[in-house]
């Protein structure tokens, strides 16, 4: 079983952002002692408490102080982006890192209307456009854009020896469908979706169709885990994100993720204890062998290829060492 790690650099309230991005870094470098076989982080826009914009930025920091861990974007948000200088990113990432290089490929806007504006004006035309433009990406990614147009040879150079490994990440079936009509690897987000997640990913399977000779079809699921030593302490820690998802709801969350503290001292609604009751219901809670055997659990129901892993906590040590203890028990 493989495990990975899905990071979305938030802020806590002892923080400031870049304080948040070193935080990032040491995890990925934790994530490759412990045995994580990849390290992604997500892209958000002037979303309050979450320090990445730029995934590739960050990504180039990570890999110049890692040395195996797989790296890559939890995802590439497409519609705000040209797929030629996508592939010239990840190109660059992929000569300067072999072999260690994943592209997530997402259509979320990963922020409010008035980012998603200021990005690009043509968002929702786009995502429309999204099938379309994988399929560019793709050509860009394998070298192959001139066999298939008559025009100048175009390719998105620095060609690099191991090309990006594209990923489509997605939780519905239009996204499984379009993942295996593309032949690409797939990833399903459990943590944040209501959706039947083993059906989708079962769906993607059917759809497979092999794009290059020797590939299969190949899925991840994310999931939201928090781990500690004890239940008790477990369940403490998880207050931190419980809560800030609440706050984060009602527009509130702009000081970050609180401290276990501060989480206790928020005041919860009759109506919110039902919200945190659901949010802690796609949340993995527990020691060691509960998680383990939680996790386990997700994999056979999925029938995925790894499970990974986004842990929201207020202190990196209480992270590191959740990510540390589900190690021990599945990787050992």
């Amino acid at each position: 079983m493989r495990l990975g790690i899905l990071d979305q650099s938030p802020v806590s309230t002892n923080q400031n952002a870049q304080e948040a991005l070193a935080a990032s870094a040491k995890l990925a470098q934790a994530g490759e002692k412990f045995g994580y076989t990849r390290y992604w982080l997500a892209e958000h826009h002037d979303l309050p408490g979450l320090a990445c914009s730029a995934p590739e930025v960050m990504l180039s920091y990570i890999g110049a102080n890692t040395s195996t861990i797989r790296i890559g974007a939890g995802a590439v948000l497409l519609p705000y982006y040209k797929p030629y200088k996508v592939a010239e990113v990840y190109n660059m990432l992929a000569t300067l890192f072999p072999n260690r290089v994943d592209i997530g490929i997402g259509r979320a806007p990963g922020g409010s209307a008035e980012a998603s504006n200021a990005l690009s004006e043509n968002f929702l035309k786009q995502v429309w456009a999204m099938p379309e433009n994988i399929k560019e990406l793709l050509m860009f990614l394998d070298d192959e854009y001139p066999a298939q147009h008559e025009q100048a040879t175009l390719s998105a150079a620095p060609i690099p020896a191991i090309s990006p490994v594209p990923w489509l990440l997605g939780t519905s079936k239009k996204s499984a469908a379009l993942a295996g009509k593309l032949g690409l690897a797939y990833t399903f987000g459990h943590f944040m979706s209501e959706n039947d997640g083993p059906e989708i990913v079962q769906a993607y399977k059917a759809a497979f169709r092999e794009r290059k000779e020797g590939q299969r079809a190949e899925a991840i699921v994310a999931v939201s885990a928090i781990c500690a030593e004890t239940t008790e302490k477990a369940e403490e820690i998880s207050l931190s994100s419980l809560i800030w998802s609440l706050q984060t709801a009602k527009g509130e969350g702009e000081r970050g993720v609180p401290s276990i503290e501060e989480a206790k001292a928020y005041k919860v609604t009759d109506e919110e204890i039902q919200k945190l009751s659901s949010i802690k219901e796609k949340t993995i809670i527990g020691n060691p062998k509960e998680v383990k055997d939680k996790l386990l659990k997700i994999n056979e129901v999925y029938g995925a290829d790894e499970i990974m892993i986004v842990t929201i906590t207020h202190d990196l040590a209480d992270k590191i060492n959740s990510y540390r203890l589900i190690a021990e028990e599945l990787l050992s």
